[in-house]
This record gives structure tokens, C-alpha cells and sequence, in this order.
């Protein structure tokens, strides 16, 4: 099958560039922190194969699309490290958005048709919050979607587990670890 007629992917990094300076921001790092090298894993995996790196991220009140900048605002003693290792590269997509879904107020839905994606792979923060909004935008879009498990964090396991489930049963997601497709 040759490249324009096989099914094409894009991974979308939903708010990992974060300051985590509020109530539960604190539980949430923690589970961040598990969550970066299977994130980075399928990153490189995505890169090699060619498909797009779309990170998507809240804007701090800065309303610029300039990674540079967000993490400059964002980076403390407690994240310093994380934010370090998965920031985004220059090569990659940056997109800010207003609200919880990476598609609200964004244009997130006309550069993946643009590049012709069939199949959003979500992986960020939180899982209860902004990965599962965008994923039920992407459903409403008719997009494919698959949320490694272990590629999403929410403050408390608990919720994370109810978001899965729900992303899962309602919007047909399927839900695999990242190693296991």
C-alpha cells in the first residue's frame, strides 16, 4: 500500500507544558512524571515513520504560540526536568488553545485535514479534563483514536481509570498501552 492510501496518524501532546500551580497540581506531576518515556517512546517511534508531533497546550495568558515563551512562564524546580525532556522541537506542531478541548477555538481540525489524518493517538494532561474533551471532539469528528494508557496522567488514579473507560466504551477509543500496538 503506498503512503497516500494508508491510513495516516498524527500524535496529539495535550498541555504537558505546564506549571502545575494548582489544587492537586501536585498529585497530577507526580503521575506526569510515569507518563514522559512512553510519551517519549512513541514520540520517536511517530517521527520515524514520519507522521506529524502536534502539541497542543494552554497559553498562560500569554495568547502566543510560542513554545519558548509558555515554557519560560511555566518551568519551576518542580518541573524543570520533565518539561526539559518533552518539549517540543522546532520541527514539530505547537497550537495553544482556549479551553479544555485541543479542537475549541483552534486550528487543530483544518491542519489535520490538511495533512490528511484518519487516526489521533492522544497522550497529555489530564486525562479527565483535556485528553478526554478532545477526544470526544475527535469522536464528533469521525476521527479513529487510540489512548495509550500509559500515556496519559489525571490528578487522581481514580479518575484517570473512570476517563479511560469512558473513552473507551462511549467513544470507541481503543486504549492499549503504547508498547502493545
Amino acid at each position: 500500500m503506498n503512503k497516500s492510501t494508508s491510513p495516516s496518524f498524527a500524535l496529539l501532546i495535550i498541555d504537558i507544558i505546564n506549571d502545575f500551580n494548582f489544587n492537586h497540581g501536585d498529585m497530577l506531576l507526580e503521575h506526569t512524571k510515569l507518563i514522559i518515556e512512553p510519551i517519549l517512546k512513541l514520540k520517536k517511534h511517530m517521527k520515524e515513520k514520519g507522521f506529524p508531533i502536534i502539541y497542543i497546550n494552554d497559553h498562560y495568558d500569554l495568547w502566543q504560540a510560542d513554545f519558548d515563551k509558555i515554557i519560560d512562564t511555566c518551568k519551576n524546580t518542580g518541573n524543570a526536568q520533565l518539561i526539559e525532556k518533552i518539549k517540543p522541537q522546532k520541527d514539530e506542531f505547537f497550537l495553544i488553545k482556549p479551553k479544555h478541548s485541543a479542537f475549541y477555538g483552534t486550528a487543530l481540525n483544518t491542519l489535520l485535514k490538511q495533512l490528511k489524518v484518519e487516526t489521533l493517538i492522544l497522550t497529555g494532561i489530564a486525562g479527565n479534563i483535556c485528553v478526554l474533551f478532545t477526544a470526544n471532539d475527535a469522536y464528533m469528528r469521525e476521527y479513529q483514536l487510540w489512548i495509550p494508557e500509559d500515556c496519559i496522567a489525571s490528578a487522581s488514579k481514580e479518575d484517570n481509570l473512570y476517563a479511560l473507560t469512558m473513552m473507551n466504551h462511549v467513544l470507541k477509543a481503543s486504549t492499549q498501552k503504547s508498547g502493545d500496538a
